[in-house]
């Protein structure tokens, strides 16, 4: 697993001219909002508030970048779906969100995160035929598992497959208990 010794706030960004140079790979994360998106990203790198979490859903309406050991990016995407924002704010996320997930070269991994307690929705299975469709290679994640039994999380992960045609389990996480920290990394370390 990897050892984090640096972490640092890159910038945040609304369009491709506002992105950081491409020299790192990217791994990016997307979810609907409250799905517990900051939590898992803060609790990857081992840092309390890299991620701005809220009981609000909607906080993260920009691309913000993260530094991770001079070696990745980590890119915190705006939550979909569920968000107490305008709906101009929430019109401007899809074609923000789009234009980076479809023409970032350096983005090697995008992090698909769902409630395990949740089937998933309409814009889940959009944004899955999406990333298909692009060919991008994605990690699908099941957060907040500590909420359920290991009975239930067992059930639901393979429910959860089936509805989205997975050929692998979805990895089931807990910023809670910390389950599931090493596979993701052991996954985005493969990207290198």
């Amino acid at each position: 697993m990897m050892k984090i010794v640096t972490v640092e706030f890159v910038k945040s960004a609304t369009a491709p001219s506002g992105y950081p140079q491409g020299t790192l790979p990217e791994v990016a994360f997307v979810g609907r909002s409250n799905v517990g998106k900051s939590s898992l990203i803060n609790t990857l790198v081992r840092r309390k508030q890299l991620a701005r979490t809220s009981n609000t859903p909607g906080r993260t309406q920009l691309i913000n970048f993260f530094n991770i050991n001079q070696e990745l990016l980590f890119v915190d995407l705006p939550g979909y779906g569920f968000a107490r924002v305008p709906e101009s704010v929430k019109r401007e996320w899809g074609p923000m969100i789009e234009a980076y997930l479809r023409e970032r070269e350096c983005l090697k991994l995008v992090v698909l995160i769902l409630d395990i307690r949740r089937n998933p929705s309409e814009e889940d299975l959009a944004l899955k035929a999406w990333l298909d469709f692009y060919a991008r290679k994605t990690l699908f994640v099941l957060t907040k598992a500590d909420k359920l039994s290991r009975g239930e999380s067992k059930n639901r992960s393979r429910a959860i497959r089936e509805v989205l045609s997975l050929p692998d389990m979805p990895i089931t996480f807990s910023a809670k208990t910390g389950l599931g920290r090493d596979q993701i990394w052991e996954e985005i370390q493969r990207l290198k």
